[in-house]
């Protein structure tokens, strides 16, 4: 089956299309589109027909057709709201594109038409607070996370809310928040594949976060944090994205600073998460995503223009390098597809 990877190169307006070698890794770049306006966020509609695509520059959300064949993008969709998006994901159903808004201090929810396109005004456009950098539901489709930063005047809180799966309209959860430590910072947050946790990367921490979800009332609450720097480090650094394998047996996240993939196994029965070590990469890794299972690691370094692989070792999760590639400028996002798998 086909392995896709995107890559949104922001300060290049334009979108790498590559394929991917499902036995070594190896990419192979098949082409790019243009897009204006600081292509960064993307996500794919959960039938693999559709990306969508957050502009940075300007305050705009694009999507595309995805040829099942060719991995080619079409555009057939734009909106503009009132704010640049910061993240992008779908709902579990496709029928509603979901986005948070960093500078703009809302949530928002887009309606999606049938055939994968976004129009319209928005369902939902609410005000949360500055700092508001990921927006996913849960699996069950009924509730939705907004984590908040703590920078520039941001809560440093998870916002909970019910999500209606039928409506995409939103309200707050009781609470409606879950605070964190002065200087935590939630940005990111990844689900484990078969249990009912979940994984935050804190951008001001320097560390992983994990919370037990109430699956009944869709709350959240902590039972782990641990750093992703090495035991006396003391420079400056700031996490990014995080990634769990489809296996659910390791954890990813990014250091910004450190320049190094952070790698934690997670126990099968608790979810609690042990340092296994670290791996160099590029400046600034803002940007990285697994392979759709999980045998391969690419780290965008939006600072150097390159993108580093690493083959993910399935029994002890340690990474090692493989190649590195130049993609373009300001690489911002990662996105990898089994198209038709």
């Amino acid at each position: 089956m086909p392995y896709y990877m995107y890559v949104s190169l922001q300060d290049d307006d334009k979108i790498l299309v590559l394929t991917m070698d499902a036995r070594t890794g190896k990419l192979t770049p098949k082409g790019e589109v243009p897009v204006t306006g600081g292509p960064s966020p993307l996500a794919i509609s959960p039938d693999q027909k559709a990306l969508y695509v957050g502009h940075r520059n300007v305050s705009g959300i694009s999507s595309f057709r995805i040829g099942p064949d060719t991995g080619e993008l079409t555009q057939n969709g734009t909106v503009s709201p009132e704010a640049a998006p910061t993240f992008l994901s779908t709902d579990r159903s496709g029928r509603y594109l979901l986005s948070s808004y960093y500078q703009g201090a809302h949530a928002a929810v887009h309606p999606i038409g049938d055939d994968g396109a976004i129009g319209g005004p928005p369902i939902e456009w609410l005000e949360t607070a500055i700092g508001a950098h990921a927006m996913q539901t849960d699996p069950s489709n009924q509730f939705a996370f907004v984590p908040h930063i703590d920078n520039r005047g941001g809560p440093n809180a998870i916002f909970q809310f019910k999500f209606d799966p039928n409506t995409g309209h939103l309200t707050p959860n009781s609470p409606p928040r879950v605070g964190q430590p002065t200087g935590t910072g939630p940005r990111h947050f990844c689900f484990h594949p078969s249990r009912d946790i979940l994984y935050f990367s804190n951008e001001q921490g320097s560390s992983v976060t994990g919370y037990n979800f109430d699956p009944a009332n869709g709350t959240l609450s902590s039972f782990q944090t641990i750093s992703t720097l090495p035991a006396g480090y003391q420079e400056t650094n700031t996490c990014s994205q995080i990634q769990i394998s489809p296996s659910g047996k390791f954890l990813y996240a990014p250091n910004r600073g450190h320049n190094s993939i952070a790698g934690f196994s997670v126990d099968a029965s608790s979810g609690q998460l042990t340092a296994i070590g670290h791996v160099s990469t590029e400046d600034r890794p803002s940007a990285f995503s697994l392979d759709v299972e999980g045998n391969f690691l690419f780290a965008a370094g939006s600072e150097t223009d390159r993108l580093a692989s690493y083959r993910a070792n399935g029994e002890t999760g340690e990474l090692t390098p493989l190649e590195i590639y130049s993609v373009g400028k300001r690489p911002m996002w990662v996105l990898m597809t089994n198209l038709g798998g």
